[in-house]
């Protein structure tokens, strides 16, 4: 259910703000994050990247968010890494 809550508000944000505005770009980053607790690392890959390259392009390599998502995604590509060794 939270899955389908968190995909519909993703494609709302998109459509009504744009698909690189920040919230719908959190909208990525929340879905990723729910999908990396969950262990369903391609979706949460998925996301986190599309997240992150737009926080890049809009907010700045060095803004706060644009930090959070990164390390919130490295942290899954290690835990992935980890789970394959």
């Amino acid at each position: 259910m939270a899955e389908i809550m968190e995909r519909e508000a993703l494609d709302s944000r998109g459509e009504v703000l744009g698909k690189e505005h920040p919230d719908t770009l959190t909208s990525a980053y929340c879905s990723a994050y729910m999908f990396h607790q969950k262990r369903q690392y391609h979706n949460g890959s998925l996301l986190y990247e599309r997240a992150r390259a737009g926080y890049e392009k809009t907010l700045g390599l060095n803004h706060p968010t644009t930090l959070w998502c990164s390390n919130h995604y490295s942290a899954m590509l290690n835990e992935m890494e980890a789970e394959l060794s």
